[in-house]
């Protein structure tokens, strides 16, 4: 979890200079509407100085550390599964895997949306699609690495991989095909704003995935040379079980 603390807190730091920008365009488009239909913004319970640094912080700190729990429960069960990689290199494969299957997948599908970009009315659904292909592409991806364990004996390391992967893109681009399109963004929306949000809350997960995948890889390490360390410098006997 001190991975996904910090991998969380560098997120903040990114999404604070790259995504706070196009937020606030975003409501300074909201305002020009509302003013233009003769309508009086509404009274913000939380002023956006609170909500674009402590709320951004927080918010940022907790689902990295959730998201690095989770990374290490992945790590455990797939140390020693994945040829011989050490790990460091089984880390930084994990989170490479985790930002597609989890983020950039489904964001394929559903982009993330500034505000004022889509309908209030219909944050439920939209919110409920994108779960659930976030799990589809999870179920998906989990899928492709047991496909690929099973044709590793058949097809070897590089064949397999490719199948498994081609499996993992015709059953995504399926649910994708299947599931509705959202599409609710203003003609008159800013394009700009639109694009360089998308692309700082893509870059930031990035970020997020990365910095988690490469400090997670190096405590990992370094935890296991210290421990190798120690136990090289015990007696023989008080390393060798039995009497």
């Amino acid at each position: 979890m001190l991975a996904g603390l910090a991998a969380g807190l560098i997120y903040a730091v990114f999404a604070f200079v790259f995504g706070e920008p196009q937020v606030d365009s975003a409501i300074a488009f909201e305002d020009q509407v509302a003013a233009a239909a003769g309508e009086t913004p509404g009274e913000e319970l939380v002023s956006r100085g609170v909500q674009g640094t402590i709320g951004l912080t927080v918010a940022a700190v907790v689902y990295g550390v959730a998201i690095g729990g989770l990374f290490a429960l992945v790590f455990a069960v797939a140390q020693g599964r994945l040829g011989r990689l050490r790990p460091r290199a089984t880390a930084a494969v994990l989170a490479l895997l985790g930002f597609l299957a989890v983020y950039a997948v489904p964001f394929l599908k559903y982009p993330a949306n500034p505000p004022a970009s889509s309908l209030d009315d219909t944050i439920g659904l939209r919110t409920g699609l994108y779960v659930v292909m976030i799990v589809l592409s999870v179920v998906l991806g989990v899928g492709a690495v047991v496909l690929r364990e099973r044709l590793l004996a058949r097809l070897g390391g590089w064949n397999a991989t490719l199948v498994a992967a081609a499996a993992y893109a015709v059953l995504v681009g399926i649910a994708m095909a299947v599931l509705p399109v959202i599409a609710e963004t203003p003609a008159d929306f800013p394009a700009t704003v639109l694009y360089e949000f998308r692309l700082a809350s893509f870059g930031g997960q990035l970020v997020l995935w990365a910095a988690l995948g490469l400090i997670f890889g190096a405590l990992v390490e370094r935890n296991g040379q210290y421990a190798a360390a120690a136990t090289a410098g015990r007696p023989a006997a008080a390393r060798l079980p039995g009497p």
